[in-house]
């Protein structure tokens, strides 16, 4: 019995050792990438100086075309990121503070993704590589049930999060490849899909007080950002567009232009622009931002 529990005893030390291992091994590959997602670019930068920052989810990440600003003089970035919600949002602009950049404007995308007060667990995954070195990651988190599990169990996110920032994500970080996300100043295009449009059913959404988009606004106001909140485009045939009614309710100040872009031609999806869809909304954005329609 005795040689039993000491075997096992001995095998426990070895996962244990072998588990901080390649923790340690995962988070050295992850801390040095910075091409692979707009998290890791973010994570890896400092001291960036930018006139307008795009933040929000695939609406904004396939809706801003930042080169049309960078032409008319104004350096900008697209921070979008397809699945994520305004908690996931919220934390990318503590990670801009934690980095020291100075940033003039965001410009951030409030339409479907106040329906709810949740976050997303694929965009969650991605922070989780640098929550050993990032306070302002950890402050973000510590609240959430997992926590403990995920900051002093070794290997323990890397095996949650398998899906996202296992061996194969980990693997392609190492060799150095790199994704599209970072391309076009991480404007992503969408294209055409063939057929007809299928109509956007907002009948079971409704619009709420926000606590992310709560603290995306104090976090502007202390450090002297211009928070330009809006909605952004949906085809016509969404079903309940009243929705949007009951966002400005909530809050009055969300700028709205769900109707900036009518035609279906300029649509890959009913919630979503194609390329050139894109290019003609961030035309419209650029307009009004030269006639100073977004200063406070």
């Amino acid at each position: 019995m005795k040689k039993f529990v000491r075997f096992l005893f001995k095998i426990v030390v070895l996962l244990f050792a072998v588990a901080v291992v390649l923790d340690i091994v995962y988070t050295i590959v992850y801390v040095q990438s910075n091409c692979r997602s707009k998290i890791d670019y973010l994570y890896n930068s400092a001291d960036e100086e930018y006139d307008v920052v795009f933040l929000g989810s695939s609406r904004v990440n396939n809706h801003f075309v930042p080169e049309l600003f960078e032409k008319a003089g104004y350096k900008t970035f697209n921070f979008g990121i397809t699945r994520s919600r305004l908690e996931e949002s919220a934390l990318q602009l503590k990670m801009m503070v934690e980095r020291r950049y100075k940033i003039k404007n965001i410009l951030l995308q409030v339409d479907l993704n106040i329906n709810t007060n949740d976050h997303s667990e694929a965009i969650r995954s991605l922070f989780m590589p640098y929550l050993h070195q990032s306070v302002t990651i950890r402050n973000h988190y510590k609240n959430i049930p997992e926590y403990n599990k995920l900051l002093f169990i070794p290997f323990y996110r890397y095996m949650n999060y398998d899906a996202r920032i296992g061996f194969r994500e980990m693997y392609y970080s190492a060799i150095g490849k790199k994704t599209n996300v970072l391309e076009h100043k991480g404007f992503n295009p969408l294209g055409n899909k063939p057929g007809k449009m299928v109509p956007a059913d907002l009948s079971k959404y409704y619009p709420k007080r926000n606590v992310a988009y709560e603290e995306i606004k104090q976090i502007c106001k202390e450090n002297n950002i211009n928070l330009i909140a809006i909605t952004t485009p949906m085809c016509m045939s969404t079903i309940n567009r009243d929705y949007f009614n009951h966002i400005q309710k909530v809050y009055p100040e969300i700028l709205r232009y769900e109707n900036a872009v009518t035609e279906d031609r300029y649509f890959s999806t009913c919630g979503h622009l194609n390329k050139e869809g894109a290019e003609q909304f961030t035309e419209v954005i650029l307009n009004d931002f030269k006639k100073h329609i977004f200063n406070n």
